[in-house]
């Protein structure tokens, strides 16, 4: 007992692949003597399990406290940036703003996945969006987005609870799929639509994964238990673990194929029709019918009768325009308009602030 079983089991416990020896006598099995001893070995068994479980939910509270904190400093860095986004319309001070914005972004997604493999919620509640909003903002927090290339387009969306969960498996699948691959390839995705519902399909061309390494990985994808957050590796790869927490916690399934057509791996997030919507489409404005039709100006035309070529224009030139109506040129403001236009534009697929704060891990919002 103290020289070969308890330390075997001692051994097993901490996952080493040894087999726990039984009885050295066996003519003393199934005596009470024998007995005592197994009651001895599931004492010894359960109170190392209950260790390892206090053990796990302290570092875990640890964690989940220090994430807020982190995300918390974030959010408002976040609010602190698109405030001189709004200020500033120097296109080089946009330039290093945008740069400053992705980088905020990417520090504030690995707070939110630490604190969601943690046990937290996400910490976000959005509206329905369509698919392509979820690719897009899941690329948008990650380092090498410009690599990603969407190929196909799709009229379906995700309703609420699900959107920010599925933008964060996305965004970690993405993020691995461009970290081993080589800089000089793309990451494709396209959408494949089912009867039960539609998969988002990642490609890469990068380095895949051997049998052994398949097989861990679809083992925290399909969340067969609690990831334990001490064998994630130094440091902690949690992409894999975090995409497998969400999909069972919200409903949809993530998968890792064994090679994509261009070499190196595939990942699919399949959504069920459950979590699906449809896109609403804003009707195009209609005129009133009492309003009458405006006349066009008659083409004028050549002494041979063919018609004249002009610039058309819908703005008034300035030697026509009144001299008071005429702006104070900016040089580099049209540019640093547009980069504006731009950036919010792309953050509408990117983390907002939170407007209310669920009670539970389904996102969903108390009266």
């Amino acid at each position: 007992m103290v020289t070969h079983r308890l330390p075997a089991l001692v051994e097993s416990l901490n996952g080493v692949p040894v087999e726990v020896p039984g009885l050295f006598h066996q003519e003393l099995a199934g005596t009470p003597y024998a007995a005592k001893l197994d009651s001895v070995i599931e004492l010894f068994t359960n109170f190392a399990a209950e260790t390892k479980q206090r053990a796990d939910r302290a570092a875990k509270a640890t964690l989940t406290s220090t994430m807020r904190g982190v995300q918390s400093l974030a959010n408002e860095q976040q609010l602190v940036i698109t405030e001189m986004q709004h200020r500033h319309d120097d296109p080089e001070v946009l330039v290093d703003l945008l740069k400053i914005d992705h980088a905020n972004s990417q520090l504030a997604r690995r707070a939110q996945a630490t604190a969601v493999l943690c046990g937290s919620w996400p910490g976000q509640q959005r509206a329905a969006s369509p698919l392509i909003d979820l690719v897009r903002g899941g690329t948008s927090r990650i380092r090498d987005y410009l690599r990603v290339k969407v190929h196909t387009q799709v009229d379906m969306a995700v309703v609420s609870r699900a959107v920010e969960p599925v933008v964060l498996a996305l965004a970690e699948l993405l993020d691995n799929a461009a970290r081993y691959s080589q800089p000089n390839t793309s990451v494709e995705v396209h959408f494949q639509p089912a009867h039960n519902g539609i998969s988002i399909v990642i490609d890469d061309a990068g380095v895949g994964m051997n049998a052994e390494e398949r097989e861990r990985t679809q083992s925290l994808l399909s969340a067969q238990a609690a990831p334990d957050i001490n064998r994630l590796g130094d440091p902690p790869q949690i992409g894999f673990a975090l995409a497998g927490v969400l999909a069972a916690r919200y409903g949809f399934k993530v998968f890792v194929e064994a090679s994509s057509p261009y070499g190196g791996m595939r990942a699919v997030v399949f959504l069920p029709n459950e979590l699906l919507t449809r896109v609403e489409t804003r009707p195009a404005a209609v005129p009133p019918a009492d309003e009458a039709p405006v006349e066009e100006a008659p083409t004028p035309r050549t002494a041979g009768g063919l018609p004249k070529r002009r610039r058309k224009s819908s703005t008034t030139s300035v030697a026509d325009a009144p001299t008071e109506s005429i702006p104070t040129p900016t040089w580099g403001r049209g540019r640093a308009q547009g980069m504006g236009a731009w950036q919010r534009g792309t953050r509408s697929g990117r983390t907002e602030p939170a407007r209310s704060r669920p009670n539970n891990d389904e996102g969903t919002t108390a009266p």
